[in-house]
């Protein structure tokens, strides 16, 4: 086979096409996709719809490089995008992925601070442990996942990091709501130590994808990192490449604690995976500095802006916003939530967390002691290819715990899904969750 596989030592289903919430592989095995493959085919496999304007728009241009042209489609894709963004947000700049939205908002974090004085010495990025931002060597640098890191320590520029909100394993040892948020309040105690002088910007996922699994933090996290940022003179980065576009409910996952961050990178729902497409949103603020400095923001990519790309943002966002899948998710996360009780029955199951449609549960050894399973074990992915043999998917991650061990599972079908078929999914997670128990020791 001349593709290099993720992995030389695993062989996969071959899948040969798509229909809706499932896909289905050369042996005619159909598979309800319980994760939307990372989290980011939101509108399901096989949409006629979508395809046919990015045909469209492929007959009319395939590419028309952003130094020299404009193109409608892309202001067509741009208003959208920020018809569902937050309040504040002005202006789009395009990228191909996740990790190309979150690598061009810390560049444009550090430019920022260059074009509104001048000269300035802000270019740290502070991240969280349990954060993922990308596998660019840009974006593992700024990133707390430790397994996709470690491999690369020796060539990446490594940014300070602060412990995340993870209240099942309070990492200070506390338990809200009398820990006084200690997790929020540390950012400002590290600021202090680096040296606000140093600092352009923090950088946060909302609720934490795999790294974590689904954490969602308390309720007044969000505004006082807010508050913070705004008090040392630093701008607040929400990666919404996961979250963002309808998946916990809202169109951007800030909107649950109402603040406005000044830039936010997005990706995955965006084009729902019909393109590879991405944009980083920045407010008002941010582009400011460069429309008042030299104009020019000094980062780009060949493919930035890919006519086809905005025409399939563009689609999606139509079919996304004429049959309300934000309000379906958020409907439909009232289902996950009663079904939470009786996944955390499971044995092994320690702790369920989420919004929308995106939640997670950590497996534990012991309930009790909340004792992980080592590495080694492989849990998750045993999981993973147990539920591939009941005929669904599941998002494993591993290693939160402390950088090696733990596992953890997302559950995140396409916002698509139906009550129906979503009860169903819950009912084959919960069976599945029984019989692995039995298979465990």
């Amino acid at each position: 086979m001349p593709v290099f596989p993720r992995n030389f030592q695993r062989k996969f289903p071959k899948i040969t096409h798509g229909d809706g919430i499932y896909l289905i592989d050369d042996k005619g095995n159909r598979y309800l996709d319980g994760c939307s493959g990372a989290v980011s085919a939101n509108i399901g496999y096989g949409n006629q719809e979508i395809a046919k304007a990015i045909y469209d728009q492929l007959c009319k241009v395939s590419f028309a490089h952003g130094s020299i042209w404009e193109t409608e489609i892309n202001e067509l894709a741009a208003q959208k995008i920020l018809g569902i963004a937050p309040k504040g947000f002005n202006y789009v700049w395009y990228v191909n992925a996740g990790s190309e939205a979150t690598e061009a908002a810390i560049k444009m974090a550090r430019q920022y601070f260059l074009e509104r004085d001048g000269v300035s010495e802000k270019h740290l990025v502070i991240g969280r442990n349990n954060g993922y931002h990308g596998s660019t060597l840009g974006t593992l640098g700024i990133g707390g996942n430790v397994n996709r890191r470690k491999l690369f320590m020796t060539m990446i520029k490594d940014h300070p990091k602060v412990e995340t909100h993870y209240c099942y394993r309070c990492p200070f040892n506390k338990q809200y709501p009398g820990c006084n948020l200690e997790c929020a309040r540390s950012l400002e105690e590290n600021i202090n130590r680096i040296g606000a002088q140093y600092v352009s910007s923090f950088i946060a996922e909302p609720i934490i994808g795999s790294t974590a699994g689904a954490v969602v933090a308390p309720p007044e996290y969000w505004g006082i990192v807010r508050e913070i940022c705004n008090r040392y003179d630093i701008l607040l980065i929400a990666d919404e490449v996961m979250t963002g576009v309808g998946r916990t409910g809202k169109n951007y996952c800030v909107e649950h604690w109402g603040i406005t961050p000044d830039i936010i990178a997005s990706a995955k729902g965006l084009a729902s995976c019909y393109f590879p497409a991405g944009a980083t949103i920045v407010t008002q603020k941010v582009a400011d500095a460069f429309a008042n400095g030299s104009g020019v923001f000094a980062h780009s990519h060949t493919f930035n802006g890919m006519p086809a790309a905005s025409a399939a943002i563009n689609a999606v966002l139509d079919f996304y916003i004429k049959n309300h899948l934000c309000d379906n998710a958020a409907e439909m996360g009232k289902i996950m939530e009663k079904y939470s009780q009786q996944i955390l029955s499971c044995e092994y199951v320690g702790d369920v967390r989420g919004k929308g449609l995106m939640w997670g549960f950590e497996f534990v050894k012991d309930k009790a002691t909340k004792e992980p399973f080592t590495r080694n074990e492989g849990v998750g992915m045993k999981f993973r290819d147990f539920c591939l043999q009941r005929g669904f998917t599941v998002y494993p991650g591993a290693s939160m715990v402390d950088g090696v061990n733990g596992d953890n599972i997302i559950i995140a079908p396409p916002l698509i899904i139906t009550e129906q078929k979503l009860i169903e999914l819950l009912d084959m997670l919960v069976d599945a969750l029984n019989a692995f128990a039995k298979e465990l020791y």
